[in-house]
């Protein structure tokens, strides 16, 4: 079960996309790609500026289309969009108290991806700090701790977050001590998510129910980015170039969340286009070839603009 309806027109569309990928990039291994579309039909329940309950909200049935939508996969910096609601819910409820340097973690952590700031809000958030290695009583504490915002998203009872794991930092050489060893092993601890979880946490932040409505707001303002060619061009951080906003319109709106690595190239996005419904896609890559491709994403984008365009 998902939280979209299955939808025929969808499924086609959806499938003859992923086709044409396939046929313009041979190299795209049919388990290495994940996707998860949704499209909002009139009335629009989403973007209303928390104009719709919770209650109300949910009561909307949206259609969609997934492909590999459950496989677990790394999710790279796009973690942290989970980070972004659990802090928000900890600053609504004064379990942390707001700073001006937290509020310049959650700013870089999502606009410029910074490691440093996300480490920082992971830090806030578990009550744990990096470190060397911890004897094994302290160790067990320290886990417990970390793994708080695992519980908190459980905890929305919410079956497309069943499967995930979000209690890592992440890293641009790797993790050393307490955290090497909390990843495990064979690192089979890492955070993972879903293309599918990913797209409900992103309706839920555009449907101003995530937290509060005034949360949502700040979130999606956080997650906004524009399509100005000389913003991105003097934004090396701009998350357009390789991602799913380089497919899209000059007139088009995009909220988005990316996340890449050596191993990984992924997007969350939320789109509005003139003349069109809005829709929500979100796309994981995998492998050391495709996480450099900064045509595929771009070119998935570009056939959904065009589907959106015959929708009925």
């Amino acid at each position: 079960m998902t939280f979209f309806r299955k939808d025929d027109q969808l499924e086609k569309i959806g499938t003859e996309i992923l086709d044409a990928a396939w046929l313009e990039f041979p190299g795209l291994a049919r388990n290495q790609i994940a996707l998860t579309w949704m499209v909002y039909d009139l009335p629009i329940p989403v973007n209303t500026g928390g104009a719709l309950s919770a209650d109300e909200f949910w009561k909307y049935s949206v259609r969609g289309f997934s492909y590999r939508g459950v496989e677990r996969i790394y999710p790279a910096d796009l973690v942290a969009l989970f980070y972004l609601v659990a802090i928000q819910e900890w600053l609504e409820t004064s379990m942390v108290r707001q700073s001006d340097e937290l509020d310049r973690a959650i700013q870089n952590m999502m606009i410029h991806s910074s490691h440093d700031a996300l480490s920082l809000v992971v830090d806030v958030l578990s009550g744990t700090t990096s470190g060397p290695e911890l004897t094994p009583g302290p160790f067990e504490t320290w886990k417990l701790q970390r793994n708080i915002v695992n519980r908190y998203f459980q905890s929305l009872g919410w079956q497309d977050l069943e499967s995930i794991n979000v209690n890592q930092k992440t890293w641009s050489d790797g993790p050393y001590g307490r955290e090497r060893l909390f990843m495990g092993t064979l690192m089979e601890n890492r955070n993972m998510l879903t293309t599918n979880a990913t797209a409900r946490l992103l309706h839920s932040i555009v449907g101003g129910v995530a937290v509060s409505s005034v949360r949502s707001q700040l979130m999606m303002s956080l997650l906004q980015h524009s399509l100005n060619p000389a913003d991105i061009q003097d934004n090396p951080h701009n998350q357009i170039t390789g991602f799913l906003g380089g497919g899209l319109p000059p007139e088009a709106k995009l909220w988005s969340k990316s996340g890449g690595s050596t191993q990984v190239r992924h997007d969350a996005a939320y789109i509005e286009i003139p003349s069109m419904l809005p829709y929500v896609l979100v796309v994981f890559t995998q492998s050391k070839i495709h996480s450099q491709n900064q045509d595929l994403l771009p070119f998935i984008s570009q056939q959904v603009v065009k589907a959106m365009s015959t929708l009925t």
